[in-house]
């Protein structure tokens, strides 16, 4: 059963914060139970983590103190939420520090991204890599997008330019789908680099129902968690991220600006 927490990123993309001038407008929880009726004082002896976990079915480690004095900071996957320390209220949108004007809420998605990309084991990816990669990323892909299918078109050239790219499945259709059963024929095919090619050039792949267990559905959820918008989904190894297509050069134009802006 998804948790809370997970009703809370599917629904921030709905979520839109308005500002004029010195009015903002949160979004509401009432629907997931976060916000009671009856006002609540915390116990400011117990850890507030404890009370938010409690409240939002989340981990403790997935909560720490922001950079505003009071109000705690819960995340997933590549979703962050602002948290009162009782836990009643909550507030989606980005955090700026206004002296260096970075993102503050947007570093902390690139970490959590970071941290869950690497646990995608490249036992569980198709590989397209140069002899001596200088830099690599992870792409979530689906059979049938025509940009996915773009894109693998010049894996040659993205291999050229020194980028090795991880393939993994993220078939936008659902479980139970055509998309998702190439995707699962793929897996199966004794040389997955050749049935990936065959596939998103159309070709029609056999069905292996003997295969046993493949990494589709993990992908598939993780790409959920990750806030995925649509494929092709390019994450650097570092936890940026790119909707959509992006070409060979564009893409080394990008990897090489995150490397000269350095960590953080």
């Amino acid at each position: 059963m998804k948790s809370r927490f997970t009703s809370f990123a599917l629904g921030w993309a709905l979520l839109a914060l308005v500002v004029a001038c010195t009015a903002m407008v949160a979004p509401t929880f009432a629907d997931a139970g976060v916000v009671s009726t009856k006002p609540e004082k915390p116990d400011m002896k117990a850890d507030p983590r404890a009370e938010i976990a409690k409240r939002l079915d989340v981990f403790t480690d997935a909560i720490r103190p922001s950079a505003l004095s009071g109000i705690f900071e819960v995340s997933r996957g590549g979703e962050v939420l602002y948290v009162s320390a009782d836990g009643r209220y909550a507030l989606s949108g980005d955090l700026y520090d206004t002296g260096s004007g970075k993102n503050l809420t947007e570093r902390r998605r690139i970490e959590a991204r970071s941290g869950a990309l690497k646990a995608i084991a490249d036992s569980d990816t198709i590989i397209f890599t140069p002899r001596s990669p200088r830099y690599s990323v992870t792409v979530f892909t689906d059979v049938d997008c025509s940009y996915c299918r773009k894109l693998h078109s010049e894996i040659a050239e993205y291999n050229r330019l020194g980028i090795r790219v991880r393939y993994v499945f993220y078939p936008r259709s659902g479980p139970g789908t055509d998309s998702w059963r190439k995707a699962e024929s793929v897996w199966c095919a004794a040389d997955r680099q050749a049935a990936l090619t065959l596939a998103k050039s159309g070709k029609e792949l056999p069905s292996n129902a003997s295969c046993g267990p493949t990494p589709v559905a993990r992908t598939y959820a993780l790409g959920q968690e990750l806030g995925m918008r649509g494929t092709p989904g390019i994450f650097t190894e570092r936890g940026n991220y790119f909707a959509g297509y992006y070409g060979p050069e564009r893409l080394l134009q990008k990897l090489k600006e995150i490397e000269a802006a350095g960590p953080g």
